[in-house]
């Protein structure tokens, strides 16, 4: 059925007349005449019959009213109930987040959210690198934390904005720090966790060991790295994480730190669309890493301001 002919059909029908139901319509009377002509070949009955100089219903228009009344009387309900609706709903922010980056680390980012002028509602997705990038290139995710710069080459439209670096900190369980010898020489034949090769950071330490000819057994490697940590514990092996975590690793895992690394480093970026950022969930997260997220006495720099991708950041 053709709600606008029925919605022309129900004014006709309480005003009593073409006429009048036009003046209402903002609509000359042969258009509104014609539209309850085609409701009438569509519902195949006879709603009016003349009366005088004007109308009346028939008994299948009386009926036919009487529905009416009930349609648009919903029709209002719906729309009065959908701007209450529009007037509750939060403005949404997608932010996507590599698995590689630290829970803790990820926390600290998102948190400042929680506390913007105006709430919003925040949608958290995890993934490798590429799957969210993808997500990002049509637009899924309003931005991307991850621990690269988006490489050269792709077809997105992105801009990287560095939120900070870490030194390489490694932990042990206190059974294994007590026991070892100094570090760097702790790891040599020792159990060792890595993170996956999605990282970054793999390579960085790979390299590093190699340099000082350091020897580890290497018992897992893991994209999460919540997962890496409390395996550490299960397994009573070291592992590699930021030094700016250091507090909260020791404090949640019961580890301890056995020594940090300042040459590898673990660096971490926010991708976003915008070369010059205006949304303002990113600009909180960039706003609270400015004001101390990595904190230089702990052997990390602050965040730069936004680079296109496939250049280095200042």
């Amino acid at each position: 059925m053709n709600l606008k002919r029925l919605h022309y059909f129900w004014f006709v029908g309480h005003a009593g007349g073409v006429t009048d139901a036009a003046k209402q319509l903002h609509l000359t009377p042969q258009t509104v005449s014609a539209q309850i002509k085609l409701l009438e070949r569509e519902l195949g009955v006879a709603l009016f019959r003349p009366a005088g100089r004007g109308l009346e219903l028939t008994e299948a228009g009386r009926a036919a009213l009487s529905y009416a009344d009930e349609i648009i009387a919903l029709g209002d309900e719906m729309s009065a109930a959908l701007r209450v609706h529009a007037d509750h709903v939060l403005p949404v922010f997608r932010l996507g987040i590599s698995g590689v980056v630290p829970k803790s680390l990820a926390h600290r980012l998102i948190a400042p959210l929680s506390r913007l002028p105006e709430p919003l509602r925040l949608v958290c997705r995890q993934g490798d690198i590429d799957a969210l990038l993808a997500e990002l290139a049509v637009h899924r995710l309003d931005a991307v934390v991850t621990d690269r710069p988006m490489p050269p080459g792709l077809a997105i439209r992105g801009h990287n904005h560095k939120l900070g670096e870490s030194a390489a900190a490694f932990f042990a369980p206190p059974r294994l720090a007590d026991g070892g010898a100094a570090f760097p020489h702790c790891l040599n034949g020792a159990p060792l966790l890595l993170p996956g090769n999605g990282a970054a950071v793999r390579g960085e330490i790979e390299r590093w060991l190699g340099e000082v000819r350091i020897f580890p057994q290497v018992l897992g490697e893991f994209d999460d790295s919540g997962l890496m940590k409390a395996y550490a514990q299960d397994s009573g092996a070291y592992f590699p994480a930021p030094a700016v975590l250091t507090e909260e690793i020791c404090e949640l895992y019961g580890v301890r730190e056995v020594g940090r690394v300042e040459g590898v480093r673990e660096v971490f970026w926010l991708i976003s669309t915008e070369r010059r950022v205006r949304h303002p969930a990113v600009r909180a997260v960039l706003d609270a890493v400015r004001a101390g997220l990595f904190p230089p006495r702990l052997g990390c720099s602050g965040p730069s301001h936004g680079t296109p991708a496939g250049r280095k950041a200042p």
